[in-house]
Order: structure tokens, then sequence, then C-alpha cells
């Protein structure tokens, strides 16, 4: 196909419009933006392709840059768009465009750069399709809905030579790159394990008989993209779709990447660990949520990673989130002589005395203007390939925990075996489950997962890698990119 239909969609008959719409998500665009690097004193012109929360800070993470402006906002709830456009106009003096239909956004020629605020399964499309037109991108965490995909994007950038910089901002924030520094000079000894956790309460998504209603100013069809097409069932459509398998990848995704991403970053891991387990289960909360709401994981690196998440309170009469050792997320480096909080960037010795504490902001949206600017990839903080192993590790453990069965606290021992941080780690989660009357049963224990770095998938699990290729619903399939 050599041209693109520039026709409305809202004029073409149901049959113009599904080949349109499939036209769209798999044409090969022709390069659109200037593709460039940027001077001192050139303006960058920004779209924001999402407008939900997160949207709302790349909004003010850009807009309050000098020589930025943010030219047009996207997203197919048109309430969330007037919404975007109107906070952006009273803050900044000046009213970007507003449209509905991302692939419209591509065919522009005066977009400098697409950040995409959108949940993870809309991730990849934009990213790719922004790549492919000539924009550099800033993509929220965690990168991609599957890892394949992830692969893909980072596949655009380097194939169309691009700036891609992804939100696992803790790489631009003065405390956890004070504190890395720090554990690499050596002053603690050396690294004996990390535990990185995300005790952050959660309440249920709901159980509804008849599904959820969705408003006359929601495109759906633009709304789910390359997720199956489904009623809703839970009692809000935005944001609790996390929770969802179809649209999200729970707690241990989500808030996790950016421990883990820490924890790999500190220890100056390259890839994926060798193998991986899982532990966890949805409980209380008797809502249609699918990830787990309690949950460990165990990452085979040089030396241990422990990923804990605990979305329900310390007990059933408690009133507060659980904690380790006082932490409730964070990325906890044990030394030798003492442990670092990489996000707090607080050091104490063994006997539990602080010694240092580290202070700053955060600059993520700062880096990636700056590296436009210099037209350099090594300028970004968290290029789109830190981004993909980040993020594929907290992958791995839910693929661990998907294919997982129920089983009892001595079968969890037993496969275990002779790792004492990760036995420790099952003592702590047992214990959370007794104190919310949780028998150890209901759990699911994931099997052992070995990972093939060569191929990006895991070995003699055909379970499991399809969890890696995922699913995609036509027409908004991610297409193969080859680098």
């Amino acid at each position: 196909m050599n041209t693109k239909p520039s026709n409305s969609p809202a004029a073409l008959t149901r049959r113009q419009f599904i080949q349109h719409s499939a036209a769209a998500a798999t044409f090969a665009w022709p390069m659109l933006a200037s593709a460039r690097t940027f001077g001192a004193n050139d303006e960058i012109r920004v779209a924001i392709v999402g407008c939900g929360g997160r949207g709302g800070a790349h909004i003010a993470g850009h807009g309050s840059q000098k020589g930025v402006r943010i030219a047009a906002v996207c997203d197919p709830d048109r309430v969330r768009l007037k919404a975007a456009a109107d906070g952006i106009e009273k803050r900044f003096k000046y009213r970007p465009d507003e449209v509905v239909d991302v692939r419209k956004l591509m065919e522009r020629k005066d977009i400098d750069a697409v950040s995409v605020a959108t949940m993870q399964y809309w991730h990849s499309l934009p990213v790719i399709w922004a790549c492919e037109t000539g924009r550099d991108v800033y993509v929220e965490k965690p990168l991609a809905h599957f890892i394949w995909e992830g692969r893909q994007m980072v596949n655009a950038a380097r194939k169309h030579n691009r700036l891609v910089q992804v939100g696992t901002q803790a790489r631009s924030r003065d405390t956890d790159r004070q504190s890395y520094e720090f554990i690499r000079s050596g002053q603690l000894g050396k690294i004996k394990y990390i535990v990185c956790c995300a005790n952050k309460p959660r309440k249920s998504i709901g159980r509804r008989t008849e599904p959820l209603p969705i408003p006359d100013t929601l495109d759906y069809e633009l709304w789910c993209g390359p997720a199956r097409k489904e009623p809703i069932f839970r009692d809000k459509l935005q944001y609790d779709c996390s929770f969802i398998w179809n649209t999200g990848d729970g707690e241990s995704c989500n808030q996790g990447v950016h421990e883990l991403d820490m924890a790999r970053w500190v220890l100056g891991e390259t890839g994926l660990p060798k193998r991986m387990m899982s532990i966890g289960g949805r409980f209380v909360f008797n809502d249609v949520g699918e990830v787990p709401n309690t949950q460990i994981c165990y990452y085979d690196y040089s030396v241990p990673v422990i990923y804990e998440v605990h979305n329900l309170l310390a007990s059933k009469d408690s009133k507060d989130a659980s904690n380790f050792r006082g932490v409730k997320t964070d990325t906890l480096v044990q030394c030798e002589g003492g442990h670092v909080l990489m996000h707090a960037g607080v050091v104490t010795d063994n006997d539990g005395k602080q010694i240092k504490k580290f202070t700053g902001g955060e600059r993520h949206f700062e880096n990636f203007i700056q590296a436009m600017r210099s037209g350099k990839r090594s300028d970004l903080h968290a290029d789109v390939l830190e981004g993909h192993i980040s993020t594929s590790i907290c992958h791995a453990g839910n693929v661990s925990y998907r294919i997982g069965r129920k089983a009892g606290a001595a079968e969890m021992r037993a496969q275990i075996g002779e790792l004492p941080l990760f036995q420790e780690t099952l003592d702590r989660y047992l214990a959370h489950l007794k104190a919310h009357d949780i028998e150890a049963g209901e759990s699911l224990l994931g099997p052992w997962l070995e990972w093939d770095a060569a191929t990006e998938r895991f070995k003699d699990n055909a379970k499991a890698n399809k969890l890696v290729r995922g699913f995609y619903r036509k027409p908004f399939d991610v297409p193969e990119v080859k680098a």
C-alpha cells in the first residue's frame, strides 16, 4: 500500500472503518517528523499520549521546561482529553490540540517527541510508531505488557536511531544515584543480598453482576486497543485495569520495576537472572482482580534478589501496611558492613546506626529533553534497553506465578531448597497470611524457570513462553521489528 486513507473514520462505513483501522495499525509510516537534534534555543514540541494521573505528571514535567511546548494531548476518553487541555491552558497560557486517535497524531508533521503515559498494554504501538516517524519518545514504566514486545520497542529505537527514555525515574533521583555511588565505592564491603518491597495497601476493585456501562465520551474500541475487548465487571474502568491480566501486570511489575531496576543497576547486571520463582495469591478482596495482592519472588543473580508485595494491611486488625525492617517501598541493599535504602538515601550500619543520609530531587523529564538537545543516547539515564531488561525481570516473576499451582507450606519449602534468604522470605509470607487467617494452601506455587538470554525465552517451558510472546487483538497487532 502506497497511500494512507485520508477520510475521517466518522464518515466511513463500518467495513471501510475496519479497513482503515487495520491499515493504520500495520502501515509503514512515512518519515513525517524532522528526526533532528535540537539546539539550546530550539523549541521542542511534545505530544502527551494518555491523560490520566501519569499524564498529568508528564504535562507538568515537560510543560514546565524552558523551550518545550505541549503541542497536543491524546486520549480516547474525551473527558480526560478536555481536562488535560484545560489544565495546560490555565497553567501555561496556551491550548494544545486535542486528538482522540493516536494514529492521527502520528500523521502530523509538527510533533518532535511523544510522551506515552497510557497503561502499559498501550505502550508498545505508540513507541514503535513514533520511532518509525522520526520522533524521540518518553514512555512510562513498565515498558511493555509482554517481554517480546519490549524487544520490538528496543529494535524500533535502534533501527530508526531514536532516543527512548523509560520512566524508571529513580535513575534520575539524587538519593538513588548517590546511594548507587556509595555502594559501588565499596565503603560498606561487598553486597550480600538485596530485598525489594512494595508494601502498598490496595482496595478491592469490586465484582459486578452486570457489565460496567461504557460512557459515550469514551471510544472503547481505541481504549482496548491491543487488549481483548471484553465487558467490564469491576467497579471502575480506568487504572483498576492494572489488576486484570488482559490489561495489567500487578504490583510486582507496575511498582517492582523501580526497585528491581535499582537492584540490577547496583549489581552491574546487564540481563535477567539465570532462574526465578514466585509464590503468591489474591486474598481477602473477593473481587474480579486476577493479579496477586500478596507475592514473593526470588531472582537468582550473583547475589540473591528478593521482591515482596503486600497489598493487604499488616494484619486483619491493623491500620498500617506491612514493612521489612521498617521499609515499605524501597530497595534495601545488604552489604557486609550495613545496608542502604536506595530510594530513601539512608545508610545504616549493622548495629542499626544511621551513618549517612543522601538528599536531593528527581529530574527525569529534564534528562530526556537534555538528551534530545545533545542527540546522544548515552546521555539518557534510562534508555529503552535498560527499561526492557528491568521490566522483563518483573514479567519473569509473574510468569512463574501465572503458571503455578496451589500448594501448601511443605511443598513450598521443598521447592525452595537450600536457599536461606528465600526460606526467611517464605516465613514472612506465611506469617502475613496467618495474620489474615489465610491458609498457606490457598497460595499458588510457581515453578523455577530458567532463562535463555540468547533467545529471550524460558528454557523448556512452552506454557511460560506463551506469556513471553503475549497476545494482541487485530488490528492492533504489535509488529515484529528487525533492528
